[in-house]
This record gives structure tokens, C-alpha cells and sequence, in this order.
């Protein structure tokens, strides 16, 4: 049943509706650069910048670029029509951010795990999170340029993955690529619950 606002006058118009989706994954895999590149709105990001102080608990063998990491979350917007709109929730990839995660993770619909081959292991407690709380998920293995190429099969093997959850190939950096993971992502919640999956 539509949600409906009134006023003295009778109905004004629905309430939007909206879809919450997490942004998780290891330090590094690229959360934030997802968020950036699908939000309609300026995201609302929680950077700092690296410092030689968190050396001992921020290790950065094989993203040895990144000077900054989130420290709370991200945030974007995407509106899909007047009455949906999907909220976007990057978490923070270091082990002493995990408080945050429960937080983060209610009334989420799914979750986008993103997994970076220089640094696969980094993705497992992103996994096991989601699959011991039985929040959907998809994995997007993120292709860093440089690094070594993987065919998904094999990747899969890798994480040991359950052969129903969708594993795509995915560009963080671009629109469409990240929108494609978020579309597997619905459509694998849409099979999960019997729903028609949407087309198109």
C-alpha cells in the first residue's frame, strides 16, 4: 500500500521511499571512490590523513599510495524517481572502526563488498559480517590498474565464496561499472525473498 501524506485538503503526495545499501570491504579497496562516483550530491566523506603515527595499525603493504582513510563513514544520495531514493553508506576499513559497523548495518538492504586482489584477505571480515547476520551482499572485485588480473572463478575460490552470491569485475572509479553492482546487489535480494527480479 502507497504511503500517503495529508493535509486539511486531503492527500499531498507519497513518501519518498528509501533503500539503504552499505559500501563495505578492506582498507584501501576503494569505498569511498564508489560513493563518489555514484552519489547525485556532493558526498559526505570522513577522511584524514595518514600519518606515520597509526603506522603500527594502518598497514598499507600494497596500496602504498593511499594518504588518506575514512574514519566514520561515507555518504551519497542517488534518486531513482520522486518516490525512491538510495542511500549509500561507505564503512571504514580498519579493524578499530568495526564499532561503527552494527550501527551502520541497520535496516540496510544489502551491501556492496569490495575486493582488491593486491590485498584479497582484507575483504574476509566484510564477508563474514554480512553472512553471519544474513544481510544480503554482492562482491565486486575492483581492478586497480597495475595490478594482476584474475578471472572471477578463481577469485572465487580465493574467498571461498557461496556459489549464489553475485561476484562481479568492477571499475570504482566509474558510474556505470558501480552502478551495475548495485543493480546485481537488488536483484539478488529480489531472488532471496521470491520477489520478481526488475529488468531493465
Amino acid at each position: 500500500m502507497d504511503s500517503v501524506r495529508f493535509d486539511r485538503e486531503g492527500p499531498v503526495d507519497r513518501i519518498p521511499m528509501a533503500l539503504k545499501i552499505l559500501v563495505a570491504g578492506g582498507f584501501g579497496a576503494g569505498k569511498t571512490t564508489l560513493v563518489s562516483a555514484l552519489s547525485e550530491v556532493r558526498p559526505l566523506q570522513t577522511e584524514e590523513i595518514l600519518t606515520d603515527a597509526g603506522s603500527d595499525t594502518d598497514d598499507i603493504s600494497g596500496v602504498e599510495g593511499k594518504t588518506t582513510t575514512t574514519v566514520a563513514m561515507d555518504f551519497g544520495r542517488i534518486t531513482i524517481n520522486d518516490d525512491l531514493q538510495v542511500y549509500l553508506f561507505g564503512t571504514p576499513g580498519q579493524d578499530r572502526f568495526w564499532f561503527l559497523w552494527d550501527e551502520l548495518a541497520f535496516g540496510a538492504l544489502g551491501a556492496v563488498v569490495l575486493a582488491d586482489t593486491r590485498r584479497l584477505a582484507d575483504c574476509f571480515p566484510s564477508i563474514d559480517y554480512f553472512e553471519q547476520r544474513g544481510i544480503p551482499f554482492v562482491v565486486g572485485v575492483n581492478c586497480f590498474e597495475g595490478a594482476r588480473r584474475f578471472g572471477l572463478e578463481a577469485v572465487r575460490r580465493a574467498i571461498d565464496l557461496d556459489p549464489d552470491v553475485p561476484l562481479l569485475l568492477c571499475d570504482a572509479r566509474e558510474r556505470q561499472s558501480a552502478k551495475l553492482l548495485l543493480i546485481s546487489l537488488v536483484e539478488h535480494v529480489a531472488r532471496q525473498r521470491g520477489e520478481p527480479v526488475p529488468v531493465g
